[in-house]
């Protein structure tokens, strides 16, 4: 940071690397690119501004209208941030499964959310976006399909990463995807200028639509027509729809990937909750699953690698999930025990 800036959307981006300090095997160095670090915490910003500034530029977006999108909560955040910024009026579509405090942060920003149906998943809220853009005119920014979300990471992410690696060992990338714009957008350049770098993707297990490999039924346009057999409803939000989007199925067809892990839903809770504890990182349920597949990366990677992972979001995402299931907001006994310890003890619990 350092610098006077002109307006929030300047913080976008230059997100820090911190190694690992606890977590990782001694035999590698392991690294994180923690995406909390952008002004509305996740690395959806990116895409957010990347998406309204190149429809700018085109003139595909006019001054005042209306924009739209289908979101699970992190790119709706950040396209609040850059539609207040810019005074555009944002509505979004969000199926009803993901989390309260996205939809609040959402409202607070000043955005309309339309709630769509758990049962109908991703694919139910995308078919109420477009139906809404069709209704109104407004401008649907497509994420799953914009390419300007993939080029976004290719002026930033990427180049980031390139910056902070520069002269020193890059033997592993590992990164989920959601919209799967981080995924092509940085490891198309890595891919040219590290060819080195192994490509590693994770995916929930019980989702395992990459690992499947049965392909994504689309529409002409890339969207996807049906929900993907191999889908199931998990709790990494921000992770996988119910479908592949397209900006992820362009990675995969480029044969740039290394490999695909599978992560459980437990492993990525307690990697969340060991980055917190012991190395003082507040993230989310998908960071703690990019770690974890870091960490199975860690244990059979030769010794002296580097290995980098994305951290995609703060934890704040995720007060009402299962992430903060066992973290009370009454004093626990032995937190009842210190008070007692002194004799300034006004405060009893209830019964």
């Amino acid at each position: 940071m350092g610098r006077r800036y002109e307006n929030i959307l300047e913080t976008v981006g230059n997100t820090p690397v911190v190694k690992i300090g606890k977590l990782a095997p001694a035999h590698v160095d392991l690294y994180v690119k923690i995406e909390a670090f952008n002004p509305l915490g996740s690395v959806k910003d990116r895409l957010a501004l990347g998406v309204i500034e190149d429809a700018e530029r085109s003139g595909a977006l006019k001054p005042g209208q209306t924009v739209i999108e289908a979101t699970s909560g992190n790119t709706g955040i950040g396209l609040a941030m850059v539609c207040a910024q810019k005074d555009y009026p944002l509505v979004v579509t969000m199926a009803e499964s993901f989390s309260v405090e996205r939809r609040r942060l959402m409202r607070f920003l000043g955005a309309k959310v339309v709630l769509t149906p758990a049962t109908e998943k991703g694919t139910g809220m995308v078919a109420k976006a477009n139906e809404l853009a069709a209704a109104h005119g407004w401008f649907l920014t497509r994420q799953f399909e914009n390419e300007a979300n993939a080029d976004m990471h290719s002026r930033t992410t990427a180049r980031e990463i390139i910056d902070d690696f520069d002269g020193a060992r890059l033997d592993y990338w590992v990164t989920g995807f959601g919209t799967g714009g981080t995924l092509k957008g940085v490891a198309r350049v890595l891919a040219k200028e590290r060819p080195e770098t192994k490509i590693v993707v994770c995916e929930p297990e019980i989702a395992a639509m990459l690992t499947d490999g049965t392909a994504q039924e689309r529409n002409p346009d890339g969207s996807p027509a049906a929900s993907h057999p191999a889908f199931t409803p998990h709790p990494l939000q921000g992770f996988t729809p119910d479908f592949i989007p397209k900006l992820t199925g362009d990675a995969v067809d480029t044969g740039v990937i290394d490999r695909i892990l599978t992560i459980a839903a437990p492993d990525a809770m307690r990697c969340s909750q060991d980055l917190a504890r012991k190395e003082g990182i507040f993230v989310g349920i998908t960071a703690g699953a990019t770690l974890a597949a870091a960490l199975q990366v860690c244990e059979q990677a030769p010794e002296g690698s580097a290995i980098l992972c994305m951290l995609p979001d703060t934890g704040e995402r995720y007060l009402s999930t299962p992430l903060f299931a066992d973290v009370p907001a009454e004093m626990t006994e032995d937190e009842v025990e210190i008070s007692r310890s002194t004799p300034n003890f006004h405060l009893v619990p209830a019964a």
